[in-house]
This record gives structure tokens, sequence and C-alpha cells, in this order.
């Protein structure tokens, strides 16, 4: 038994690669444990210094990467390249600031001495998503490497060759063999990893299906699990906003990755003082995106990354419009090979409706209208999910109250897109997760933070 990677483009197989034996996979553990307990005792100098040469050859390999990561799962050429520089970026910031996350902290106490330091857990499975297959696993990877941790790759069966070529970079930037660990597993075998005492905490990016049924196995455990789930990203636009920043704002945080992102732009509630001037303006600025050959230079918006995800988003569409919604643009699956959505504009939205309801992982737009800040607020919190938000006003102070204390979410921006950033904490509330990834909070989140009193 295997897997296909498949290029969305054309629908066509790429290469077949077969799930690793048993034999195979426990040996594989078995060396990466090992190799884990010799990492573990290196200065975290030393470990980042790795991580410094992992950024180089990122940078090296930039053009290559990037055709990988579009040649499997569809994202546009220079969205590919900008994903190689931010795998880079993040390596840069650990490299630079990892150790100084872990130095011990001393605690002023009756003792003659006392303190907390922070060790390493062991082996970090990372269960990693097909939507940014490269800075997904660097973000989650990195921080838990230079802690002294071990990773075991479990990466999305769409994506092995953006594995493969992961597992290449870390061991040509000096990595010692096993210490991270691609490993070409179904999810039964994923499963049955969380319960091996010899992996002692998973991460993983995907689906809130799929993290309940991780968690469940890791809390049976007792193991440490770090969860970053599915989002329905509100954007409030209220009446005081700049028009034109805000619609940039607005399209570019939903088109990303062709708005295959878990903190896309997914509901944009607008107050109705400013909704019609909103919703024209979204329609012109999405119907003017290139959409096609994501090899191509000028593509803005390349296709979804698999046919099953096109299927779903066009049944939620087609759902959406049937409960009442409008669609002002696109909602029509092409008749042409590959797995390509139309950029589309649905108002009227509201609750009931899968546009509203669900998370729509697409270049899907949804305009809400609201006619008050307070019900902007509540319609921002309806939902199960609570990952990133963004809010738009010119009155700073107010936008940053409705950010701080209004809006449920991991993550609010004033009057920008959400994105993450390795110097910011990365994650979510409610059903979105628990745990944080990047900045000093992502380094120690796979730590024994640890107790150390010394009398005399």
């Amino acid at each position: 038994m295997g897997f296909a990677t498949i290029n969305p483009a054309d629908g066509t197989v790429l290469r077949r690669f077969p799930f690793m034996s048993p034999e195979v996979l426990d040996a594989a553990v078995g060396n990466a444990r090992s190799a884990q307990r010799v990492w573990s005792r290196l200065a975290a100098e030393d470990r980042a210094d790795r991580v410094a040469a992992l950024a180089g050859q990122f940078r090296a390999r930039q053009r290559s990467l990037a055709e990988v990561v579009t040649m499997e799962m569809g994202k546009p050429l220079r969205e590919s390249a900008a994903e190689v520089e931010k795998c880079a970026l993040g390596c840069d910031y650990y490299s630079r600031h990892g150790p100084s996350h872990l130095r011990d902290q001393a605690v002023e106490t009756e003792a003659h001495r006392s303190y907390v330091t922070f060790q390493p857990l062991g082996l970090v499975l990372a269960i990693m998503p097909w939507n940014f297959p490269l800075w997904q696993v660097v973000r989650a990877s990195v921080p838990a490497l230079i802690a002294g941790n071990g990773i075991l790759l479990k990466h999305a069966p769409s994506v092995p060759c953006c594995a493969l070529e992961l597992a290449a970079l870390f061991k040509a930037a000096g990595f010692p063999e096993g210490i991270f660990t691609n490993l070409f597993i179904d999810v039964p075998a994923a499963g049955d990893l969380v319960r091996d005492a010899r992996v002692q905490a998973v991460t993983l990016t995907g689906s809130t299906r799929a993290g309940r049924q991780v968690a469940g196995i890791a809390g049976a455990q007792i193991k440490t699990c770090v969860l970053e789930l599915g989002g329905s990203d509100p954007y409030v636009v209220l009446e005081d906003a700049d028009l034109p920043r805000t619609v940039e704002a607005c399209v570019t945080g939903r088109l990303i990755n062709a708005g295959q992102s878990c903190i896309a732009a997914k509901r944009m509630i607008v107050h109705e003082d400013i909704a019609d001037a909103f919703t024209g303006a979204v329609v012109q600025r999405m119907g003017g995106v290139r959409v096609g050959d994501p090899m191509a230079e000028a593509t803005d918006v390349g296709p979804l990354a698999r046919k099953d995800l096109r299927d779903h988003l066009a049944d939620q569409v087609a759902r959406s419009i049937d409960a009442g919604a409008r669609c002002l643009l696109g909602g029509k699956v092409p008749d042409a090979p590959g797995w390509y959505y139309p950029t589309t504009v649905l108002t009227d939205v509201r609750p009931g409706m899968p546009a509203y309801d669900e998370e729509m992982f697409g270049p899907v737009a949804c305009i809400i209208r609201v006619d008050s800040e307070e019900e902007a607020i509540g319609v921002a919190n309806d939902t199960p999910y609570g990952l990133g938000a963004a809010v738009f006003t010119q009155d700073l102070q107010r936008g940053e109250r409705i950010a701080r204390t209004g809006i449920e979410a991991g993550s609010c921006f004033v009057n920008d897109f959400v994105k993450s950033d390795p110097r910011l904490p990365f994650g979510g509330v409610k059903s979105s997760g628990f745990g944080r990834e990047l900045s000093d909070y992502g380094t120690r989140e796979f730590v024994n933070v640890k107790t150390v009193l010394v009398e005399r």
C-alpha cells in the first residue's frame, strides 16, 4: 500500500510512494530516540548553529524548493518562493533568539538558590498539513529542535516530495542523522506512534476533526499536545474604515494560497453604512485577479490542492446560494483540467448557511452586513472557531479595544490581514486548538519546566 502525489493544475500523477513497513518504522523511531539523547546534551547555542545553517540551505535552494511546492499543491510560484524565504527568516529568528528563550530563570526564595530550567521532553511527532508544506513544518519543528527535542515528521500524503526535500535540507545543514526523521505512514500508524512510549509529545496542524482524534489519543497517554486547527476568521469592517486599504487587506487575506489558509479572511463583517461601497470594491478587486497555471509568474491564484477540496467548496457555495445567499462573482466550477475554482463573492450571508457556519477553504469572500459595532462583535464570535481575526477602523483606540477584549481569537490584527510571524505567538482558542507556536512561547511548548532548589 502507498500513496501518490498529484499535480493539481492538471490532475496527473507525479510519483507514487509506498508506506513504510512496521519493521522499518520501528527502526526509524529507535534511531531517532538514540539521536535525540545525544542532541539534547549539546548546548542550545550549538543546536542554534545548525538552525542558522538550515536558513542558508533554504535560501540556496529557493527556486527549486518553490517549484516542488507549486508542483505538489498548486500554490503560485511566487507565493511558494515567499514561503521558502519565510522558512529562512524563521530559522534566522530561532538561531539568534532560541538559546535565550531557554536560559534558566532565577527565582527569589528563602533557599540558597532556586531557579526554573527548561529541559527537552524527547521525541515530538509532527503531523503536518499540505497548505504551507514547508513553513508549517519549520515553525513546528525548529523551536522543538532548539529546545533539544527530536522530530518525527508525518507529513500530509499529498506533499511527499516536500517531505523528502525537508529531510534533505536538515541533513545538508548538518543536523545529526535521525534527529529529523521523515516517516511515510498512514493514519492508523500515526495513531500508534502517539501511543508509543518512545514519543513524548505530538503537534498537529490540521482539521478540528483530526485534532480531536489526536488529542484523545495523546490525552489517554498523558502526553503533551499542541493543536493548530481550523478557523473561520472574522474581519470586522467598521463604518469609519479606510475603504481602499481595507479592501486590499481583506482581498489579500482571502486569496493567499487560493484561500487555503486557516487564517484567511473567511467572514467579512461589514457595517451597513459602508457595506455597498465595500462589496462593490471587493467584487471589482477579486474579479481582476489572474487565476491560472501556478507555474506562470503572472498568476495570482492557482488551483486548489485536491479534487475533493474543490468539490467540497463548490458544494458549500451551492448550498449557501440555495439557502438565500447572493453570488456576485464566480461560483461555478470551470470545465477545464485541474482543480481550479474561480474567485467568488457571496453576500446576504446569514446563519444556517455554510458560508456563515462552516470554514470555507478556498477563494470565496463571504460578506455579512451588520448595523452596529456590538452586532459585529457578536457575529465575529458566533463561531466554534477562534484562530485569527481583524478589525478595520481609523479610530486606533477603538480598534485596539475590540481586538484586545472584544473578539475571541488567538490573534487579532487592527488594519491588517492576519499572518504568522516568528516573533509573535501563534495559535487559537475554542475549536481552533490550544498551545502556541512561534516566539519564546513556541520554544517552550515542548520542554519540562523544571524547578530546581538548592539549600545549603
